[in-house]
């Protein structure tokens, strides 16, 4: 059984697979973590492309495309990376592989024999997996929660009976939610949630809202029972407030610009008028 992921870094845990294969492995670091893993030989790694950090010597890596993906195709067309590599111990004593988060975020190792065989979790979430995990693009066509701004929210499934880490970005949370319990909580800030858990995503507040202050204007209200995981610093929102920080704002990322550049032409348009019926007068 894998640890809890709030554990102590550098410590070591040992993960037990339904075939009674003992894989230990380690999370190091407090930010921007890595895993290490020990593989027997022939035992094997699955991971996300770039993620790789440090392998042992004898650790082979070979790319492989991952066909239970149903999206693969139109994925390849959109630019975004349809294939996993495969890090596999070919030598004949035990070897360690290194897989490194992608950006300022911790590592999560999720055994799916505990939540059921299956886990919801944000866009690109998976790090890397051992054993029996599928890993595929889903989508919620529940019409409650279909709204814009929400089109991103938890479309990558993990299922199988294999250990999986995913990356969340900054502090992370667990909360456990009882039969009925009720939590809201901002759509970005959600890492990973049980598939037991009942979600409606719906605006905060009125449209006032999203033009004088957008943050914050998308919220999921879940239902228990279930396990959600909670991140402090999701990457959409680093990466606005650094866009922010070196560039101009933009209308997407500025209603209030919109707002200003309208009054603007409104009152070049008043005075324009005004000086044109002024000028009829006097003739």
């Amino acid at each position: 059984m894998a640890a809890p992921f709030f554990s102590t870094p550098f410590q070591p845990f040992v993960y037990q697979s339904p075939r009674d294969e003992m894989i230990p492995f380690q999370i190091l670091g407090g930010e921007a973590q890595v895993v290490q893993i020990m593989l027997k030989p022939q035992e094997k790694v699955s991971a996300r492309p770039g993620s790789m950090c440090f392998t042992s010597g004898a650790i082979e890596m070979d790319n492989t495309y991952a066909p239970e993906n149903d999206l693969g195709v139109w994925q390849w067309l959109s630019w975004k990376k349809i294939t996993s590599i495969i890090l596999r111990n070919s030598g004949p004593a035990d070897g360690f592989v290194g897989i490194g988060a992608p950006s300022l975020s911790r590592i999560l190792p999720i055994d799916l024999a505990i939540f059921g065989g299956e886990i919801l979790c944000q866009p690109d979430a998976f790090l890397c997996s051992i054993n029996d995990v599928k890993v595929s693009d889903t989508l919620d066509q529940r019409a409650q929660n279909v709204v814009a701004g929400a089109e991103a929210f938890l479309k990558q499934k993990l299922s199988g009976q294999g250990l999986a880490f995913i990356a969340a970005g900054g502090s992370v949370l667990q909360k456990n939610l009882d039969v009925g319990e009720v939590m809201a909580v901002d759509v970005d800030c959600i890492a990973a949630v049980n598939s037991t858990i009942n979600i409606q995503i719906k605006y905060s507040g009125p449209i006032r809202r999203a033009i004088f202050g957008g943050d914050n204007q998308v919220k999921a209200t879940l239902t228990g029972p279930g396990i959600v995981f909670i991140q402090s610093l999701p990457f959409p929102r680093f990466s606005r407030r650094i866009a922010r920080g070196v560039s101009p704002p933009n209308l997407r990322e500025n209603p209030r610009l919109l707002i200003q550049i309208a009054i603007l032409f409104f009152l070049a348009y008043v005075v324009i008028l005004s000086s044109l019926t002024w000028t009829e007068e006097v003739i």
